[in-house]
């Protein structure tokens, strides 16, 4: 089994995080925030864009049971937070590495070492299938031919399911294995059961319920989620609900689990049963699968009105928890509104204008502002949680942490806090650490801010990065605290952001994902990222000083008003964890659009 899981992640590759961006000293005048007007009106806005999608790998998870058991036009600049950026920027390094730029020969080489080494660990003798069923004397010989690995049949199948072999292939070697030992293994059915559920041979996959039921005292889960996938697809899809009973009794079934039968309930008929069903998932803090909510819209039967209210708590389960719908359930809910009986919805595909307002009915979005309950909320948490918690002492000293804040509260209210290292390090000039860091507070200053620089001590030490000229400018331009050299600036920046006041900004490019999981509830770290997203500001190196620079002050998440619903959806496959989707779902009742007309 140990062998499966090493393979794995090169079937089914995960997508990488996000590397920094790495932006020319030419443009660090511009700064670029997700939110809108300053307090004073003295921010200039920057539209962004960007696309989205997490992608459902239905087979790679299907082959994951087994082993487990033995997103209008682009436009720019983007915001750090715009879909897709992450994407952008790893390609953008990869392309203007050292190694892209000058050995890109070698480069290839490398990667084709890698994956030829990595193919050779898990099919040995590049293992093919056949394309036709074989004789027990054909395998055989193919066996010998390969090695005589005692794994064999075990690696075959594997190739036969990531290549989407027939199953009568599959049929013959599980009949050249009985001939061979007269036996077959609870490993190698699983994995045959994976190629049935895979290819949709549901039929075959009853026979294989009825072999293996009869051969061993239990199933593991893997082979549960399979066949609970499988009989939720047929008239059997009831048996589905008794395993799921079995594996209650071992652990948590799925989120796919409790999705496959919710599927199968409401196809046949029994929206009562899907519900059921739904409200325990629910229940048990799982989050459904967009395929279980697809469901659940499609189905023409549900149309009480009870049923109803409970697809619009779906809604407002997505706008709760941050969810984007795909482009796929998006469409499913734009059809089912307007299929509504008596009801008069219409839906349309639209982009949010940069003032804030629906490309399409012309509504006002929701702000990106917290309000003043929502922002003491944050500001109490991140003090307890991040400033004040277990590890904070490992990042600076109390009396470092106590000098900074009676620092801060003899100075004034500060418009935007700077992180000094971060940003004097998007240079990769590293002689000009010290005029990239003045370029920024000069702007600053020159728009009127009040601005307070972070640093370390070692920034006020003479050399080649940090220029003494530069450095004394910078300290007549801003407010300055320098931290000891082994201290990290962030805790730091969010104490200066956050007692400043909802007014202040900070620049940095560090995400703050770390400090955000600081946070010990959902809702507050979903605060977080509303008010990150409003105040966080990167530099951007992609805008001419020619043109104007503004972005969306709305909030991007699920809205709803009495006639009107805005959904925000992903409609690509770059999307990553902490972007933002940049299309909307735009649904009002048509009396209400003609009134804007």
């Amino acid at each position: 089994m140990s062998f499966f899981h090493r393979g794995l992640s090169a079937l089914f590759p995960r997508k990488p995080f996000l590397c920094k961006p790495l932006v020319p000293h030419s443009s660090v005048r511009f700064l670029c925030t997700r939110d809108s007007n300053f307090s004073s009106g003295r921010w200039t806005d920057r539209k962004h864009d960007g696309r989205t999608k997490n992608t459902n790998r239905h087979k790679g998870q299907e082959w994951d049971d087994a082993v487990h058991g033995a997103r209008m036009r682009n436009s720019s600049p983007r915001s750090v937070f715009a879909a897709g950026t992450a994407k952008r920027t790893a390609e953008w390094q990869r392309r203007n590495s050292p190694l892209a730029l000058g050995d890109k020969e070698e480069q290839w080489d490398q990667s084709a070492d890698r994956s030829r080494k990595l193919k050779s660990q898990c099919f040995p003798g590049e293992m093919q299938p056949p394309d036709r069923p074989l004789s027990v004397a054909e395998w055989r010989n193919v066996k010998e031919n390969l090695g005589n690995s005692q794994r064999f049949e075990i690696q075959m199948m594997c190739a036969m399911f990531t290549s989407c072999t027939q199953l009568d292939v599959a049929k013959s070697l599980l009949t050249f294995v009985a001939m061979e030992t007269g036996t077959l293994s609870y490993e190698l059915l699983l994995r045959y059961l994976a190629v049935c559920v895979s290819g949709g041979h549901d039929a075959e996959v009853s026979e294989v319920y009825d072999i293996m039921r009869g051969s061993f005292a239990s199933l593991d889960t893997g082979a549960s989620t399979l066949f609970i996938k499988s009989f939720s697809r047929t008239e059997r899809w009831r048996e589905a609900l008794h395993i799921l009973s079995e594996v209650k009794r071992v652990l948590t079934p799925s989120a796919r689990n409790y999705g496959d039968i919710i599927a199968g309930a409401v196809e046949h008929g029994d929206a009562a049963t899907g519900w059921a069903l739904y409200e325990e998932l629910i229940g048990k803090g799982l989050s459904p699968h967009e395929e279980t909510w697809d469901a659940l819209f499609k189905r023409r039967s549900i149309s009480q009105p009870d049923d109803q209210d409970k697809l619009l708590q779906i809604l407002l389960y997505m706008r709760d928890n941050q969810i984007y719908p795909g482009h796929s359930l998006a469409s499913t809910i734009k059809t089912w509104f307007e299929s509504l009986p008596g009801e008069t919805w219409t839906g349309s595909w639209t982009r949010a204008t940069t003032k804030g307002t629906c490309g399409c009915c012309k509504s006002e979005l929701e702000s990106i502002q917290l309000t003043a309950a929502e922002y003491q909320q944050l500001k109490d948490r991140v003090m307890t949680d991040i400033l004040q918690g277990r590890d904070v002492f490992t990042k600076t000293t109390p009396k470092e942490l106590e000098s900074f804040r009676s620092f801060v509260k003899r100075k004034p209210a500060f418009d935007v806090v700077v992180d000094g290292l971060n940003v004097a390090n998007i240079n990769q000039d590293k002689s000009r650490q010290s005029k990239t860091l003045l370029a920024v507070v000069s702007e600053l200053q020159h728009q009127g801010l009040t601005v307070l620089v972070l640093g370390r001590r070692h920034m006020l030490q003479p050399s080649r990065s940090w220029v003494r000229h530069d450095m004394n400018l910078v300290q007549q331009k801003a407010h300055c605290f320098f931290t000891e050299n082994i201290s990290e600036d962030d805790p730091f920046l969010l104490y200066a952001t956050l007692f400043s006041g909802n007014h202040c900004r900070f620049v940095s490019r560090d995400l703050m994902r770390d400090h955000k999981a600081c946070l010990t509830d959902a809702a507050t770290r979903r605060l977080f990222f509303k008010w990150q997203r409003g105040h966080q500001m990167v530099l951007d190196g992609s805008v001419s000083a020619a043109r104007g620079i503004r972005v969306p002050s709305y909030d991007t998440i699920v809205q709803s008003s009495e006639d009107a619903w805005h959904i925000p959806y992903d409609d690509t496959e770059d999307r990553s964890t902490y972007e933002v989707p940049q299309r909307w779902l735009c649904l009002t009742k048509r009396g209400e659009m003609a009134a804007h007309s």
